[in-house]
């Protein structure tokens, strides 16, 4: 089975490093978008999936991360490298300051203050014509020459997203993950037992924001623009849809959760204007016939098949 598994990565691998050789302009964009939309998903399934923890507006953090990124490329002559690291961190502290003032209500409370304190961030942004361009956003954000192309900003986002897909891998399978998921199964278990709680949940809070904000940096090499929408409370509904989809107990589900909102969304895009409709009927179906997700529901389905034919044997 692990040589299986070896062998599908490796073919993946290869795919994903081959794909702008073959395929039009178009496709390798909506791949670059496909990949950071799963690095982002997988992000808010730190907190979401395997913390337990009800976070409704991590769009705040991405688009956050993005206007980090972009401001310092625009309005300082700082090396772009920093830029790059400036807008996750930026990112991961508003993750931290929100995680601090909203970790003192819990489950869909601490979602809907986290739902009016990132509405008041988008605000701000909105209406900041001076700094932030109000909402026009930021446009033609001077990207340095080896991410300029398409091709460029493909490799740039394929690399990093592998990173931090390994990175968050680890986090989730370290000791802080499996206390993590402690807490989410028994909270008042596991202050029993020794563990912080609140401090567990704002480090992940933070960690979240962090990857989050690698997501908004990476947009900012792909499209090289912001805007305010960005922050906006709709786009959390897509990325939560986005686990949910996959599947939120599943380590790669969100990821591929991104692969079929992006896609969908873009062909639905080509037809009519009501996306917002179609990812509305979208999430009623999820919850009603896979409401483990796509991978949830074949990894429960592989479980059925394996123990029956052992049964057998």
């Amino acid at each position: 089975m692990r040589k299986n598994t070896l062998l599908f990565l490796i073919a993946g691998i290869i795919l994903l490093l081959l794909f702008p050789v073959f395929l039009p302009r178009f496709y390798v964009y909506l791949l670059s978008i496909i990949l950071l939309y799963g690095l982002l998903a997988t992000s808010l399934n730190i907190v979401l999936g395997y913390g337990g923890i009800f976070q409704f507006h991590h769009a705040v953090f991405y688009g956050v991360g993005a206007y980090g990124t972009a401001l310092m490329l625009t309005k300082t002559a700082m090396p772009a490298i920093l830029a790059f690291i400036v807008g996750p961190l930026v990112a991961s502290a508003l993750g931290f300051i929100l995680g601090i003032i909203c970790i003192r209500l819990s489950k869909l409370y601490f979602g809907m203050l986290q739902i009016s304190l990132g509405s008041l961030v988008w605000a701000i942004v909105y209406r900041w014509y001076s700094f932030t361009g109000g909402d026009d956003g930021i446009h033609g954000i001077p990207i340095p020459e080896m991410l300029s192309s398409y091709i460029g900003a493909y490799y740039y986002t394929l690399i990093i997203t592998a990173v931090c897909i390994f990175l968050i891998f680890k986090i989730i399978n370290s000791p802080f993950g499996s206390a993590l998921q402690g807490i989410r199964d028994n909270p008042v278990r596991s202050e029993m037992i020794g563990i912080n709680v609140k401090r567990h949940q704002i480090l992940a809070l933070t960690i979240a924001g962090f990857f989050a904000g690698v997501a908004g940096s990476l947009f900012v090499v792909v499209d090289n623009t912001v805007f305010p929408d960005m922050l906006f409370w709709t786009l959390s509904l897509e990325i939560l849809i986005m686990c949910l989809l996959g599947g939120w107990f599943s380590f790669m589900g969100p990821m591929l959760g991104a692969g079929v909102i992006v896609a969908l969304r873009t062909f639905v895009s080509t037809y009519t204007v009501y996306w917002a409709l179609v990812l509305g009927v979208l999430m009623i179906f999820v919850i009603f016939f896979l409401p483990n997700g796509i991978l949830g529901y074949f990894e429960e389905r592989f479980k059925k098949v394996f123990m029956g034919s052992e049964i057998k044997e």
